[in-house]
């Protein structure tokens, strides 16, 4: 069989035309091919640079082929990648350990992707619920927010609000009440003696960040210990630094049961996500009730254990804190009748526009600023947190250029 390779001079059109025909239609990307990137810059194939300020949607925190990362993942692809969990490595443990260290929680589970980690967090939950709670068999319910994104797969999109994430994807999973997010009545009126756990997003970023008011988090973390119902944060997107805090919920002051990350703990190099709790919780899996043959891989947990080094050792949760407050309160400044609010917490941060956010990604992609719309009418800003105060004022003046000329 011949294997026809593509010449190394194409173009992005030509990538493109290819992408175009080839792949399956389910995403709508802005029209650079990336060819190569380091640190907060990206480069097309014609050699145009470009300002990341998406990171992959909070994946590449460390920003793209950090030095130290890189040669880890090389170092230990040239000893062992792959063992499965019918056998042991040495990198795992280490893993376990950075794990504990950085949420307090006594157990990990890892697995590959977020939606992979969140699956795991339902089972686990439920699990819980009926051994340890006394829930009657099959009647164990999560609670879950409105505007909610915790992944695709069948059950997590039928506990989603976003029409177009359930259409054609029928019959949904059952076990799942929806209440509107910031409203702690509407939890405590939806919690019942067969309620398991309450799984939220600490800051509801794909939604188009929105944050809680204030003590709401409090809030619910009571609620939950009051009902004797495990309290769930998906970290996956605020977590491991992206607030200004190793953890969003740490800008309150709770401890959830369970929490959930994935995306930034590989550095954006594998995929690696792991569910985290204590051993009440995470004592009910038992050999046999769940797994997965690449989770906890030794390749995964080399990149992982570095990757979580590169936070703690650059700073780069305080960089987070810092920078972003300082970025925050510049794109505040911006004097638009197009800006209904800008609202973030560290290096995520969205600005809500009256009308559709798509043409304005767009023309800042034109100025070398990479970022994408949420929910229509939100600009997404989420760049990797090693990003220098230059490299955002440079960003600034051409965010406030493409804004202001909407006007």
């Amino acid at each position: 069989m011949t294997v026809n390779t593509a010449p190394e001079h194409l173009s992005s059109k030509d990538y493109i035309e290819m992408e175009e025909k080839y792949g399956a239609h389910n995403y709508h990307p802005l029209d650079i091919v990336i060819d190569h990137a380091e640190g907060c810059w990206v480069y097309d194939v014609e050699g145009k640079k470009y300002l990341d300020c998406l990171s992959s949607y909070s994946a590449l925190n460390q920003g793209h082929c950090h030095p130290r990362i890189l040669s880890t993942l090389r170092e230990q692809a040239e000893k062992v990648t792959l063992t499965s969990r019918a056998f042991r490595n040495n990198q795992l443990p280490r893993l376990y350990q950075k794990l504990h260290e950085i949420s307090g929680l006594s157990r990990a589970l890892p697995m590959n992707s977020g939606a992979e980690a969140v699956e795991t967090a339902v089972k686990l939950a439920r699990k819980w619920g009926y051994k340890v709670k006394g829930i009657p068999e099959h009647q164990a319910e999560i609670i879950v927010f409105e505007n909610n994104f915790h992944g695709r797969t069948i059950t997590i999109v039928s506990f989603s609000t976003e029409h177009q994430y359930r259409d054609g994807f029928g019959p949904y999973t059952p076990g799942f009440k929806v209440v509107p997010y910031n409203d702690i009545d509407a939890v405590k009126n939806a919690i019942t003696p067969n309620t398991c756990a309450v799984l939220m997003e600490p800051i509801q970023a794909e939604a188009g960040i929105l944050i809680p008011k204030e003590g709401y988090l409090k809030q619910v973390s009571e609620l939950c210990k009051q009902n004797n119902v495990l309290f769930m944060a998906d970290e996956i997107q605020t977590g491991l630094g992206r607030t200004g805090k190793m953890f969003a919920f740490q800008h309150e002051g709770v401890q959830p049961d369970v929490i959930i990350v994935g995306k930034a703990l590989s550095g954006g190099f594998y995929p690696v996500s792991a569910v985290m709790a204590n051993d009440e919780v995470m004592g009910v899996f038992h050999p046999g009730d769940h797994g997965s043959t690449y989770g906890g891989n030794p390749l995964g947990c080399a990149v992982a254990c570095t990757a979580l080094d590169v936070l703690q050792d650059e700073n780069l949760v305080e960089r987070s804190a810092t920078l972003g407050k300082k970025f925050l309160a510049e794109l505040r400044n911006i004097n638009s009748p197009r800006i209904v609010e800008v609202r973030g917490r560290g290096l995520l941060i969205g600005i809500e526009l009256n009308t559709k956010a798509r043409p304005f990604c767009e023309a800042l992609k034109e100025e070398g600023v990479l970022c994408k719309e949420t929910h229509d009418y939100v600009i997404r800003f989420a760049p990797p947190l090693v990003i220098t105060e230059a490299d955002l004022a440079w960003a600034y003046e051409r965010i406030k250029k493409v804004i202001e000329s909407f006007s």
